[in-house]
């Protein structure tokens, strides 16, 4: 496809629905002038388990791939460590083994190529000699202020960093280099880290390349959708019922546009899927909740959505339902793949194992106030028998036969 494609088209796929290109003219360079495929490298920490949020960032890498671009994706296991110990270090290889059988799912469930999808483990390159002479180059180039300032939006703010934090940001600007890549793509939270790469390389000797941005997708709270952060997301493996059930909780204020992760969800990922299917403009239906109250809304851009919205005429009542079938069904071949693989079945286990079970501790039974002689302190000991000021009025013996002759003392005696 991307051979019969013109120049302008691809530029045009390339920076659809983006937030904002940095160094535009490099990306016009590479693909009209130089005549070459442009190559991008998104990376993703391997850590927490992928969402559907996950979907934003692989929309956009399926154009990058109908356009004719190599495309490497980076498994950052370092830098998953590096995040204030996001991901401990046992776990880093089985999550990036996670995350390659996650991410290529997706992507062939929207049925784009991925001939030009280059798969790279970071530990594959980042413990090398050379990569570790360059950080410590960049190093002296780059001050500590400007280090945490990059880094700020995306690594783990703590009361008290550790420099792990502060060697993250250096990392994602080398790693541009050697991936030997024309740009790197990300969302725009991570634009201090690209300004941080586009100013430092150069002080090394290192060319400066494009930055790609998409924007911000609210999460299901409201905030920022985190894979920490049960709440904010759907995984790509929770079944259908819960689906409905987060969908149904979700953050969707009437006649409110902005930071209306739903809306967004529609926008950035379910119009845009449909269209890459349908190989033209997608769609997305709304159907009506009793059928005398029309014909489904049919909606084929997001400003239309919005007006409609806005105007509440499309409701939450109505629009949650509708994301709930389409999720559901877009997320089927994902699970189908999974549960027909018991390689990533296993290795699912192993990158995420369930949380131990805590076992609570038996507490020794208490014989309350009711008992004689308790406010004169009877304990009972384990081998039966009692101690305190009272224990002739309790004490059996330690056995069978004492307890007996105990008891039978006792009947006979008077009342």
């Amino acid at each position: 496809m991307a051979a019969a494609m013109s120049t302008e088209d691809k530029l045009a796929l390339i920076k659809v629905n983006l937030y904002e290109v940095l160094k535009e003219d490099l990306i016009e360079d590479v693909v009209v002038r130089q005549n070459r495929p442009l190559k991008i490298y998104w990376g993703t920490a391997t850590t927490g388990r992928p969402h559907c949020g996950y979907f934003v960032a692989m929309v956009k890498i399926a154009h990058f791939l109908r356009a004719g671009c190599t495309v490497k994706l980076l498994l950052a296991d370092i830098h998953g460590f590096l995040d204030n110990l996001k991901a401990p270090i046992e776990l880093v290889r089985f999550r990036a083994e996670y995350y390659r059988f996650v991410i290529t799912s997706l992507l062939k469930s929207l049925n784009v190529p991925i001939d030009r999808l280059v798969v790279v483990l970071g530990s594959s390159y980042q413990l090398s000699p050379e990569y570790t002479m360059d950080l410590f180059r960049l190093s002296s180039v780059v001050t500590e202020h400007d280090s945490k300032k990059a880094g700020s939006e995306v690594v783990k703010q703590v009361a008290n960093p550790t420099l792990s934090g502060l060697i993250y940001p250096l990392m994602q600007a080398l790693d541009e280099q050697h991936l030997d890549v024309d740009a790197q793509f990300g969302g725009v939270d991570q634009r201090k880290i690209f300004a941080l790469a586009m100013e430092s390389l150069p002080k090394i000797g290192y060319k400066e390349r494009a930055h790609l941005m998409n924007p911000m997708v609210p999460g299901l709270s409201g905030g920022k959708m985190s894979a920490s952060d049960p709440d904010s997301k759907i995984d790509l493996l929770d079944p259908p019922d819960v689906v409905e059930k987060k969908l149904k909780k979700a953050h969707c204020p009437p006649r409110e546009v902005e930071g209306n992760g739903i809306l967004g969800f529609v926008e950035y990922v379910l119009l845009s899927v449909d269209s890459l299917k349908r190989g033209g403009k997608g769609k997305f239906i709304v159907e009506r909740r009793k059928p005398e109250d029309g014909e489904p809304l049919v909606y084929e851009d997001i400003a239309t959505l919005k007006a409609d919205y806005e105007a509440d005429r499309l409701t939450p009542q109505l629009i949650k339902p509708a994301i709930t079938k389409a999720l559901i069904e877009l997320l089927k071949p994902i699970q189908e793949e999974y549960q027909a693989s018991p390689e990533w079945q296993e290795i699912t286990n192993k990158a995420y194992p369930p949380p131990e079970v805590k076992k609570k501790d038996k507490k020794p039974k208490k014989l309350g106030t009711r008992f004689p002689g308790a406010k004169g302190g009877v304990e009972a000991k384990p081998d039966g028998h009692v101690e305190g000021r009272a224990q002739h009025q309790v004490n059996l013996g330690t056995g069978a036969e004492e307890a007996m002759d105990s008891l039978a003392l006792a009947q006979k005696a008077p009342s």
